[in-house]
């Protein structure tokens, strides 16, 4: 929605505001000529940032998602000495899945990787009405569905085959530099993949670190970076009979109502064999399980026979973390709160931001040959700020005006029925652009909005009496 939404809220961008040298394990190596430029980047170094001799810059990806896969083959291309850390290599994050069309190709994804091609979604109000969406969609265009353990995997392996080292270990803490471009230093359980293993416990020297270690993130505590508020997340996988897994072949849900989220929605999401099904909320954590229950009565008829083949829960943010940046440490992803309001995307943006942030390391190191500065990590933030600020913005705005009450909602899934509000939905999701539009079908869309409000208003009233 957030394509439609700007055009009703102009003005809304912001501005982005001891040595252990000797016991520290250091990974060095050199890397393929054929490695050294991933893209050409105008580059553009502090001037008191020193040159580095002997080796490459060294920078640690805390945290394996898409936004650490990506961060690091992007550093990695780049000359950069790249050591990503995951505790979690199996991670399957409660995560919906869904990616927009553009990060296919943005990112060279595969398709082997993405499970469906969703080109149908029914929009269910709180009184079951639905709404068909997707009759705009050109052939070619779809919503990928992927499983978050598949394209996690895919990810770091990719980065792998770039030239970055792979540790499967949990970050603990960092030893913060004792001068201006002294090193910071890592400390964390390295794991051999035997069960019950408590770990090897490691310290490593590097000169910067991007905090890409999701919502609870340890990378973020180290940096004193803020709280923020968060959802719960919870998902459950079900596997269902063909005959009803053919209703979902590339068709995706999503409900709402005070039923089944108090301020986001249920969704029935398909993946390769099974279905998940899925809800979450801020403001009503300990219902959660109560909520995920009504998710699955709406869906009821479509998923009878199913068998839960795993259970899920995670936190997610809701809005970007008050510090993003501290000298040579920067949060990308969910750990730096890149989750989308209204409609709960994190999964492109995670990957973005890690490419976005990896980027200017790598401009501002001269491909690993300077040390870098925060003033050149905060060109990433910069840049992110400029470009995304204003969709998370309104689709907060919309998500407070739409999702506070049922009537409002029942308005919300009126508005999804347009054809115009469609078209303009599925380009901005799809390829992350801002589309003009008609000024006489927005005339109309404002008016249709605007009516619809004041239904749902006088319902709610109604409502209130009884």
């Amino acid at each position: 929605m957030a394509s439609v939404a700007l055009k009703f809220f102009v003005g809304l961008r912001q501005s982005s505001p001891e040595n252990h040298r000797s016991s520290v394990t250091v990974i060095s190596k050199s890397l393929p000529s054929n490695q050294l430029h991933y893209r050409r980047l105008n580059v553009i170094a502090g001037k008191s940032s020193p040159k580095i001799t002997g080796r490459n810059l060294r920078v640690a990806v805390i945290g394996g998602g898409p936004a650490g896969g990506a961060a690091a083959e992007t550093l990695a291309k780049g000359g950069i000495e790249t050591i990503l850390i995951e505790r979690k290599m199996d991670n399957a994050k409660p995560c919906g899945g869904a990616i927009p069309l553009c990060m296919v190709g943005e990112f060279d994804l595969p398709l082997d990787i993405i499970d469906r091609r969703v080109t149908k979604m029914k929009m269910i109000s709180p009184s079951n009405v639905a709404v068909d969406i997707g009759r705009t969609l050109k052939p070619h265009e779809y919503i990928g569905m992927v499983r978050r353990e598949i394209l996690d995997a895919y990810l770091r392996e990719r980065a792998a085959g770039a030239g970055a080292t792979i540790i499967n270990g949990l970050f603990v803490k960092m030893d913060k530099p004792t001068d201006k471009f002294a090193p910071y230093v890592i400390h964390y359980n390295e794991y051999d993949g035997k069960a019950g293993s408590a770990g090897k416990k490691v310290m490593m020297e590097v000169d910067a670190i991007i905090g890409a270690d999701g919502a609870n993130s340890r990378v973020a505590k180290s940096i004193d970076a803020g709280d923020y508020e968060y959802a719960i997340a919870f998902q459950e996988r079900i596997k269902i009979p063909d005959d009803k897994m053919q209703y979902y072949e590339d068709l995706a849900e999503m409900y709402v109502g005070d039923d089944v989220s108090p301020d986001f929605y249920g969704w029935v999401f398909p993946k390769c064999d099974h279905v998940a099904v899925g809800t979450g909320t801020v403001t009503h954590k300990p219902d959660i399980k109560k909520f995920q229950l009504a998710t699955r009565l709406r869906a009821r008829d479509k998923i009878l026979g199913g068998k839960i083949i795993r259970v899920e829960a995670h936190p997610i943010p809701e809005h970007p973390r008050p510090r993003r940046l501290s000298n040579r440490v920067a949060l990308v992803g969910d750990a730096a709160g890149y989750v989308t309001k209204c409609s709960g995307e994190g999964i492109y943006f995670a990957a973005k931001s890690g490419r976005m942030c990896a980027e200017a390391i790598v401009e501002g190191s001269e491909n690993g040959t300077r040390m870098v500065e925060e003033s050149d990590l905060r060109s990433y933030l910069k840049k992110w700020d400029k470009t995304y600020w204003p969709t998370y913005k309104v689709l907060d705005i919309l998500q407070k005006v739409f999702y506070r009450s049922n009537p409002a909602r029942e308005a919300f899934v009126e508005m999804c029925a347009d054809e115009y509000v469609q078209k303009m939905t599925f380009d901005s999701y799809l390829y992350k652009t801002v589309v003009p539009g008609s000024p006489l079908e927005d005339l109309k869309l404002a008016v249709n909005t605007i009516g619809s409000l004041v239904r749902a208003n006088a319902l709610r009233k109604e409502m209130a009496k009884i």
